[in-house]
């Protein structure tokens, strides 16, 4: 079944050099481009991470630092990358855990300010663990009846990725086709931030996951320790994690009772622009 799209959708994978959203960097990323009639465009980098690869991230995707010493570096890619997904929701496999906030990770550090406004985020795995709990390798041949060649590879990934997800909506008739429904469908947890270290309570506030705060909302922890944003900038956490805390302290330093209509709609937009 094709997905029926009102706009682009990209898939995408990425080979880091570890799981570290914060500290680890892409040595490849694949994307791969469907359009609402159905046309698509993809494209595949090897990246420089500037970084020594380790040895046991090798072992999984079999990129040395050598095969990448003379590719570009992230920074390099980042004005292209943004382009091509500027216009685009966004899909892969773990993607809602790992590869969109380290790719947002990657864009900020490059000076671009990535968000998910007017974006929505379908994450394949989420589906497949809902109904039927296995692997990539596992689930693309449970549904496509195919063996994954180049598992581990970006671009197997994504081509991968793009064919399960067609294959669950054929299979699946309780799911329905849109993004808007996929994305609902494919998201655990309300996370107000990528990685999960700001989520939203049953009243629809943020609130700290973690630490000595944990269960506290955001606002009220501010109020009684302003130091603890400061801290959370200086320290080694995600750069959307600190962004999204900036964001939520610049709108308490708005009064509710001066604010426009205009400036209400968009502190609304800005506390869901996640969601």
């Amino acid at each position: 079944m094709e997905l029926k799209l009102q706009k682009p959708i990209v898939f995408f994978d990425l080979e880091t050099t570890g799981v570290n959203i914060a500290t680890d960097r892409i040595v490849e990323i694949s994307i791969l481009k469907i359009f609402p009639n159905g046309t698509q465009e993809s494209k595949t980098w090897l990246v420089n991470p500037e970084v020594e690869i380790p040895a046991e991230a090798t072992a999984i995707h079999g990129i040395t630092n050598e095969k990448v010493v003379t590719e570009p570096t992230f920074k390099e890619l980042a004005q292209k990358i943004d382009e091509m997904i500027a216009d685009s929701d966004l899909a892969g496999f773990n993607s809602n855990r790992f590869d969109i906030p380290l790719l947002a990770e990657e864009l900020m550090r490059a000076g671009i300010d990535f968000d998910m406004e007017n974006r929505k985020a379908v994450d394949v795995q989420v589906i497949f663990h809902k109904k039927e709990q296995r692997t990539l390798s596992a689930g693309y041949e449970f549904y496509c009846g195919k063996e994954l060649e180049g598992a581990h590879g970006a671009e197997a990934d994504t081509l991968a990725t793009y064919e399960i997800l067609k294959a669950q909506l054929d299979k699946y008739e309780d799911i329905e086709n849109s993004i808007d429904a996929l994305s609902e469908f494919s998201s655990h947890t309300q996370r107000a931030d990528f990685a999960g270290f700001i989520l939203f309570n049953e009243d629809e506030e943020e609130i700290f996951s973690f630490g000595k705060y944990k269960g506290r909302t955001v606002e009220e922890v501010l109020k009684e320790n302003p130091g603890y944003n400061s801290w959370i900038q200086q320290a080694d956490f995600p750069l959307y994690t600190k962004k999204v805390l900036r964001q939520i302290k610049e709108r308490m330093s708005v009064p509710k009772e001066t604010m426009t209509d205009k400036e209400k709609l968009e502190a609304l937009q800005q506390k869901f622009n996640l969601r």
